[in-house]
């Protein structure tokens, strides 16, 4: 059975977004946690051992993907693991960088897997390219050594 996720489905939560990131506006993730547990119900709920939000580039008052995927976790039952991944260096916002090449570049030796689980769910803000993913990714199939 296929899926499709319509444009009037993202845009709403493409705003909820802006409202949290740029209008610190934490009132907005239940939505969003309500739009997430949507989406994921339609993939009859996956196996996932853990959680795992990916570390921000930019500190905020109120930083999104944690409060996020936090109430993922109280709301799937999940557990949250916030210091499996790390951040190692600063990297510039990759919203910034269009292109793969540089986004890949500019994350190379940006993160350390600091605790390995068998089934995550790598959990961010953004994905336009797939870089940050992918890095973690590789970093977490490698066991952690970059």
């Amino acid at each position: 059975m296929g899926c499709c996720v319509s444009i009037q489905s993202i845009r709403p939560v493409g705003e909820l977004l802006y409202r949290l990131k740029s209008k610190a506006d934490p009132s907005v993730v239940p939505a969003l946690v309500d739009a997430i547990a949507n989406f994921w119900a339609m993939f009859k709920r996956p196996s996932v051992d853990v959680i795992v939000p990916v570390p921000p580039t930019k500190q905020r008052k109120y930083p999104p993907v944690k409060l996020v995927a936090t109430e993922l976790s109280g709301r799937m039952k999940v557990p949250l693991c916030t210091d499996c991944i790390v951040k190692v260096k600063q990297t510039a916002q990759l919203k910034d960088l269009v292109e793969y090449g540089k986004r890949m570049a500019a994350l190379v030796g940006a993160f350390a897997v600091a605790s390995a689980r068998t089934e995550i769910l790598l959990f961010d803000d953004l994905y336009r390219s797939g870089a940050t993913a992918s890095v973690i990714t590789n970093l977490l199939k490698k066991g952690g050594e970059g």
